[in-house]
């Protein structure tokens, strides 16, 4: 084990055959093996010592041990136990590292209740859980001073999309409604192993100063994912259904903010739909 290195596909391949694992697709596992990719990820993070970090699937702690040698606290979590095994051998017996076993959606409310918010969160996270993840926590307003994660590119271009844009979406406007989100730089497949498919992207994402929608984040998240359901359709017909109070006054509202009444969702900006949102409360529509 002394001679392990995180930079060396046959090394960890070592690693695991002795623990007996094996990589898994449904988890979207592949490691960051380029060392200068893991430290440039590590610098963006600005942690300090006794900073508190949490690390989302840190698969078998390549990025861990680098947060670790900035002295700084480490909270785990890791869905798969192979490598909540080989995590424990190599960390387990540091007192600035802690781990969480199982889905980061079931477990990290119940963390955050024991030990509040941390600093910074940091992820390398697989495109079929990412989007989810930023999700639960910008809905539930769980927003540290810094958050960085590695995602799929397309899914880095949606999380940062304008409007009018075609990668804008209900995640884009919730994502800019509570942070100021920029997309720092690609990560080719090369830097990890087994080579993805796909390019990957680190984003950043720090809280806004005057978040939107403060006050009902989750009710103007549900709201948003309705109005863009379906990009063919108007705003108005895509809320129709579950927001029929809204529908039959949404002309009169679109008129007052000088908008067109057959305004599709994709052309708002976030503070526009925030406007329509807190139109239908007022008006009690269905809901809201």
């Amino acid at each position: 084990m002394n001679e392990f290195t995180y930079d060396s596909p046959t090394s960890i391949k070592a690693l695991l055959e002795s623990e007996n694992l094996a990589m898994s697709k449904r988890f979207g596992q592949n490691f960051l093996i380029d060392r200068n990719a893991r430290e440039r990820l590590v610098e963006v993070l600005e942690i300090s010592e006794e900073s508190s970090v949490w690390e989302i699937g840190p698969g078998i702690g390549s990025i861990t041990s680098l947060l670790l040698e900035k002295q700084c606290r480490v909270k785990a979590f890791e869905i798969d136990y192979g490598f909540i095994r080989v995590l424990e051998g190599l960390y387990g017996q540091n007192p600035a590292f802690s781990l969480v076993a199982g889905d980061f959606l079931k477990t990290w409310e119940a963390e955050a209740e024991k030990s509040g918010r941390p600093d910074r969160i940091f992820g390398n996270l697989p495109y079929n859980a990412a989007l989810a993840i930023i999700a639960d926590l910008l809905e539930e307003d769980f927003v540290p001073e810094k958050m960085v994660f590695t995602v799929q590119k397309e899914a880095a271009l949606r999380i940062a999309g304008k409007p009018g844009n075609k990668d804008y979406s209900a995640l884009s406007v919730l994502c800019s409604s509570v942070c100021d989100i920029k997309i720092l730089y690609d990560i080719g497949a090369s830097s990890f192993w087994p080579q993805p498919r796909v390019t990957s992207s680190a984003v950043v994402l720090k809280p806004r100063a005057n978040p939107i929608a403060a006050t009902d984040r989750k009710g103007f998240s549900r709201f948003v994912r309705t109005a863009f359901s379906s990009r063919r359709k108007t705003l108005k017909n895509n809320i129709s259904h579950d927001y029929l109070v809204l529908a039959e006054n949404l002309e009169k509202i679109l008129q007052g903010m000088n908008l067109s009444p057959s305004i599709r969702a994709e052309a708002l900006r976030p503070e526009q739909l925030w406007a329509v949102y807190e139109a239908a409360r007022q008006n009690g529509a269905s809901n809201a």
